[in-house]
């Protein structure tokens, strides 16, 4: 193997770990200057389990993590995200979470609960095969730009150009069925079925209606995507380097996964509160027909864009990312790959595929 052919396999590899110890930098330069003989026993695909990394199948196999991890967490908190876009719209009558939950259940039953769980299920299904499949395809490709040095230098940056790429298709995607959720949710018996919520939805705003939302919807994806993979890789970086007694590969699989859902419900209490004024202008635009962004600041105002709200948006956004890396990582697992982020300082020789995140 040429040395282009060997830094193009392995400047991933190193950016796919959270190390960024002096130890690391001095082996991963040591191997650039002086390429291996790679044989069975360092970058081969059997070490892989027949898995070529980032192959078609690779970022497949990423993407159907990603349906599971976010299709499957978005359906659990139905509850809370009703009570929660009611409490947004209509804060008269839904005042707080008790007796938003207690207004839900007179007025609707227990049915009334899981109001909008189809297009919830399918449109995060999409977005989350969006995310974390074109992450993982932006990450490397901003890796092979940036070029070896900066690459492991200006990993940081990486992961938020990477995370923030990713949302924006991932946005386009997840829209149509976020306008149809709130407006089902906020405004019972709207429609009967998906197919008739869009149906009733075009009718009234036309096809373009069902993007009215986007700016708003990126403006807190975005955001939120960013600090999600950012935030949860320096923080189970910081908890395997402080808090873990023993490294990473010396752990259990539950362990790990323990690990993936602490870091990642820390991470989603963060991006909770950076990207709650979008949230509040995405359920307001959705809900209200004809309305605009200036409609929404002058009805809800600068303080209660920012808060209201929050408080269950906190809990339920931290509890969802939590959820959501610890399904990835289990599927991830699963499919024989390597959970996210927290390698120690190790040599790159020897098993690689340890070493891909």
């Amino acid at each position: 193997m040429d040395n282009n052919n060997f830094r193009q396999s392995v400047i991933p590899m190193f950016l796919y770990s959270s190390s960024s110890s002096s130890k690391y930098l001095i082996e991963f330069e040591h191997l650039i200057a002086k390429p291996p003989n790679c044989s069975s026993s360092s970058l081969s695909t059997s070490d892989l389990g027949q898995l070529e990394v980032f192959s078609p199948a690779y970022y497949a196999k990423c993407s159907i993590g990603g349906v599971f991890s976010c299709g499957l967490t978005h359906m659990a908190v139905t509850p809370l995200d009703i009570v929660k876009c009611n409490m947004q719209i209509n804060p008269a009558k839904y005042k707080n979470i008790s007796s938003g939950f207690g207004t839900l259940l007179k007025e609707h039953g227990i049915k009334g609960f899981f109001t909008g769980w189809v297009p919830t299920l399918l449109g995060y299904s999409v977005q989350g095969a969006c995310k974390f499949g074109f992450y993982e395809f932006f990450k490397k490709a901003y890796a092979d730009i940036a070029g070896p040095e900066n690459a492991a230098k200006y990993k940081t940056l990486i992961y938020l150009a990477g995370s923030a790429s990713a949302e924006l298709i991932a946005g386009i995607a997840l829209c149509p069925f976020e306008a149809v959720k709130v407006r089902v949710q906020t405004n019972p018996g709207f429609a009967k079925g998906i197919s008739d919520s869009f149906l009733k939805f075009i009718n009234a705003e036309g096809t373009a209606g069902l993007y009215k939302g986007l700016g708003p919807l990126w403006g807190r994806q975005i955001p939120y995507t960013m600090m999600k993979f950012a935030c949860f890789e320096t923080i189970v970086e910081m908890m395997y380097k402080h808090i873990i007694p023993i490294p990473k590969d010396e752990c259990s699989k539950s362990l790990q996964l323990g690990v993936s859902f602490a870091g990642g419900y820390v991470a989603g209490v963060l991006c909770a509160i950076v990207s709650h004024p979008a949230d509040n202008l995405v359920s307001f635009l959705n809900n209200s027909q004809g309305a605009t962004v200036s409609n929404a600041v002058q009805k809800l105002g600068l303080l209660g864009l920012f808060t209201r709200g929050l408080p269950l948006r906190i809990l339920m956004i931290g509890t969802l990312t939590g959820a959501q890396w610890g399904i990835y990582d289990a599927f991830k697992v699963v499919v024989g790959l390597p959970t996210t982020g927290g390698v120690g300082a190790r040599s790159l020789k020897g098993k690689s595929y340890d070493k891909v995140e």
